[in-house]
């Protein structure tokens, strides 16, 4: 190989390191960009506009109002640290209720709202919503799932479990009742 060939040999090849460097640092600027939020932030009315409303562009929110000591609020806050972690792209944001909304009744908790570019989507409201107790992240990532704020690869409800013809639901007290069975007098 002469001087002139290896000239062009490290010619094609530093472009061709360039071409990959510049396509590399792309790809990695826009998984930064994804995951910007990933945990779930604390707020307060006063934050409210800024955090949720003002969230941008292109950004979903998903707000969750909560009371402590209400076990289905602590098994949501539960579960929306492990989606935040999972959905980096989506901001979640939790609040004491009435720190946010003031006398938001307590009868309507847990309450999920869900926000895309600032505007209301979607308000899961109140225990029987949720499906009680039993739910788990899986269902709760459905959920979300179901309203396009997150991808995911449950086809079904997980809440809903096939047992031949017999279909189990979750009721709000976590037992299971297939809907073959008969009603009790």
């Amino acid at each position: 190989m002469s001087l002139d060939e290896l000239d062009d040999f490290e010619d094609e090849d530093s472009e061709f390191f360039e071409e990959f460097k510049r396509k590399r640092l792309a790809e990695m600027k826009e998984t930064v960009l994804k995951r910007r939020f990933g945990e779930v932030l604390e707020i307060s009315g006063v934050d409210y506009v800024q955090e949720v409303n003002n969230a941008g562009e292109g950004v979903w929110v998903v707000l969750h109002l909560y009371k402590q000591g209400v076990p289905l609020c602590a098994l949501i806050n539960r579960h929306l640290t492990g989606l935040a972690r999972k959905f980096a792209d989506v901001k979640f944001v939790k609040s004491i209720a009435n720190t946010c909304i003031p006398n938001f009744p307590d009868a309507s908790l847990p309450a999920i709202f869900i926000y895309y570019e600032g505007n209301l989507r979607k308000q899961i409201i109140g225990a029987l919503d949720f499906g009680g107790m039993s739910l788990t992240e899986d269902a709760l990532e459905f959920i979300l799932a179901q309203e396009k704020v997150v991808k995911t690869e449950f086809e079904c409800d997980p809440r809903i479990s096939g047992a031949g013809n017999r279909t189990q639901v979750s009721t709000i007290y976590g037992r299971r009742k297939a809907d073959s069975d008969e009603e009790e007098d």
